[in-house]
């Protein structure tokens, strides 16, 4: 296979059940997950599929993950960029950043996220207590990404209308309906959010949503095209969603469809999505 222009891959996670137990994955549909996903098993795919670089992002909402992902970045020449968790709300947030930028790894520190998706007030970014932890990233220097549904985009919309001094990052596109085929009110909302100047999205996550068995390029392009059209390739970027993507592809199936559902924009614009907008925005090295 021949390799494509070089690649940032803006979206993937490891872990190791020894050190932690991944409490989300659960049942029959996400047991292929339920082993060690470590950065041995990644590095071949990105090397196959050109990719040079990488963002490891959280999976759980305990304080003690984002440093050992620090760690693991800071012996990487892979991971450029982290994305960790830390609590919002905790009065303290503002030296709890400052604490983690000074750990190893901690300079490749370029964003925060919660499982807002997970959370059951759709208004939860809207929280005081939410927004002025948001503040303090923002502060810090540091991006958010949000990990949310389709019904929460409004509440995330209005967030980051609130704050346009911190940029937000919509994780796999909101996640759509894809499965159903369905694009509104996603689309809608989608646009909502990318009328904001400090929004980006990431074209990750998408074949997850679709039927995991007969998912194909064309069934996703809808989406990504809608994405596309609503963020430009300028604030937009490409991530695997590695391992959870393999639910649904492998690793090089997922850069090809990416790569397939970007061919018709032009040089620059396909190299934005691929790896200078992940650059940019989370100021990687």
């Amino acid at each position: 296979m021949a390799v494509g222009p070089r690649i940032v891959d803006a979206h993937h996670h490891v872990w190791d059940l020894a050190v932690r137990d991944q409490e989300w994955i659960t049942g029959e549909e996400l047991a292929p997950l339920r082993r060690d996903f470590t950065l041995d098993d990644l590095e071949p795919e990105t090397r196959a599929n050109g990719v040079s670089a990488t963002v490891l992002v959280q999976t759980v909402t305990v304080p003690e993950e984002t440093p050992e992902l620090l760690a693991l970045a800071d012996g990487s020449d892979l991971v450029a960029g982290v994305v960790g968790w830390s609590d919002l709300t905790a009065p303290d947030i503002a030296d709890t950043l400052a604490a983690l930028r000074e750990l190893p790894g901690g300079d490749r520190l370029v964003s925060l996220r919660h499982q807002v998706q997970g959370e059951p007030d759709p208004e939860w970014l809207l929280r005081a207590d939410v927004l002025r932890g948001l503040a303090a990233v923002a502060d810090a220097g540091l991006v958010y990404d949000l990990v949310v549904r389709p019904h929460q985009l409004p509440a995330a919309a209005r967030a980051a209308a609130l704050l346009p001094g911190l940029t937000f990052v919509l994780d796999h596109a909101g996640k759509p309906p894809v499965a159903t085929g369905q694009l509104h009110p996603w689309a809608d909302d989608l646009r909502a959010l990318a009328a904001l100047p400090n929004t980006v999205c990431k074209l990750s996550g998408l074949v997850t949503e679709a039927d995991v068995h007969t998912w194909t390029v064309d069934g996703l392009r809808p989406y990504a095209d809608t994405v596309i059209d609503a963020f430009g390739p300028s604030r937009l970027m490409f991530g695997s969603d590695w391992p959870v993507c393999r639910l649904a592809a492998t690793y090089t199936e997922v850069v090809e469809a990416a790569r397939t559902l970007v061919d018709g924009l032009g040089h620059d614009e396909r190299n934005a999505v691929l790896a200078t907008t992940a650059e940019r925005v989370y100021g990687l090295r």
